[in-house]
């Protein structure tokens, strides 16, 4: 038997990817809508990016999740520094947990009340993932 002969790969057409929904937590989209529009377009792309699977290059790992499940995209503007944070944790669908302007008190790091929000925000997106998972099983 010929195995290499059943391994080809083909690529999928890009109409064929199926795209992980996109869930807004608590204000995250009011709060997206709310910067500038090239910020928003910018968030935008790497949020679809997620939805396929995919990362953008600007998304980096939150540190303080414990792995690659949080991340995040930092944006500049002549108004300001803005951040929106998203998870890929959970196979229902991609999560934007906050959309922010950095304020410049503690350097690059984000703040503690932005990591509050998010930590919390988490766990919200991991409940609505459960709910999510069973109304699937359970139809």
């Amino acid at each position: 038997m010929c195995l290499p002969f059943y391994l080809k790969r083909y690529k999928m057409p890009s109409w064929s990817i199926i795209e992980k929904p996109l869930e807004w937590i608590a204000s995250s989209y009011k709060d997206l809508m709310a910067l500038p529009p090239d910020v928003r377009r910018r968030f935008g792309y790497a949020l679809s990016l997620a939805q396929r699977g995919d990362q953008d290059d600007a998304a980096k790992v939150l540190k303080g999740f414990g792995g690659a499940g949080v991340l995040e995209v930092v944006e500049d503007d002549a108004g300001g520094t803005y951040r929106t944070v998203y998870t890929v944790k959970f196979t229902e669908a991609v999560f934007v947990l906050h959309c922010f302007q950095k304020k410049s008190k503690s350097g690059v790091a984000t703040p503690k009340v932005d990591m509050n929000i998010i930590r919390a925000r988490l766990k919200v997106a991991e409940a609505l993932a459960q709910e999510l998972r069973n109304a699937k099983t359970n139809h």
